[in-house]
């Protein structure tokens, strides 16, 4: 990794998901990515393997970092978990809107007196469920009703946006303005397979429906050559008017 020591700088729309197990296989991929054309979104999976040392290296690489843990627990716990992650030098992080309005705000306060201030949203519900995994889990509402109901929750707790899927932008879009950050997975250019996502759209079409950002995982990850790939995306994205 190229440790510049600069700040990232870039408007790209592309989070890249560096969804690997251990540090080599990430930077094997990072150092083929370029800092000026997407960032990279650190999970569950990374950061529990590598720890928060990683995080940072990224950052001061030049890379907009997404801090993927999805916090969920009692508001005074998130809260303190929140300025943990906002040292790290992230560019944004999230927490489980489903955690209720209470622990929202605390999170949201916390990011707002630390010295990085992220960009903080929250996720609605998670691209690999659909209306029957909702009922499985003995909520009866329907898919669209419950991310928008979430999502206006988030709102209200001053969040910054959420993570949805791509298809229910254009209605959170609408309901809820045009400075409300959407970040949409599954996201996969029309030549890709499905992979385990059970609601997906391409970047072009994601942007059109008023995505924010992109996380794209493995089309880029396990490109032949995740670079010209990237390149590729990005240039598409572009290109877009909006």
């Amino acid at each position: 990794m190229n440790m510049s020591n600069k700040p990232y700088s870039n408007d790209s729309k592309i989070i890249v998901a560096l969804d690997y197990a251990d540090v080599e296989s990430a930077l094997q991929l990072v150092n083929q990515l370029d800092p000026a054309l997407c960032r990279l979104k650190v999970g569950k999976e990374l950061f529990t393997a590598v720890g928060p040392q990683f995080v940072e290296d990224l950052s001061h690489a030049g890379f907009g970092v997404f801090l993927d843990l999805k916090f969920h627990d009692i508001p005074n716990t998130v809260a303190k978990a929140c300025a943990a992650a906002s040292n790290l030098g992230v560019w944004m992080l999230n927490v489980h809107a489903s955690g209720g309005l209470e622990m929202m705000q605390a999170a949201q306060q916390a990011v707002s007196h630390s010295h990085e201030k992220p960009i903080l949203i929250a996720v609605t519900v998670l691209t690999s469920m659909n209306q029957a995994g909702l009922k499985q889990i003995g909520i009866q509402t329907e898919l669209a009703t419950h991310v928008l109901n979430l999502a206006k929750l988030t709102q209200q707790a001053g969040l910054a946006g959420v993570v949805c899927s791509a298809l229910e932008a254009p209605s959170l879009r609408q309901q809820l303005g045009k400075d409300f950050c959407l970040v949409t997975p599954g996201i996969r250019p029309s030549n890709a397979s499905l992979d385990d996502q059970s609601r997906v759209v391409t970047p072009v079409d994601a942007l059109k429906n008023g995505a924010s950002y992109l996380v794209i995982g493995r089309p880029i990850t396990q490109s032949a050559d995740p670079l010209k790939t990237l390149e590729a995306i990005y240039a598409d994205c572009a290109d877009l008017k909006l």
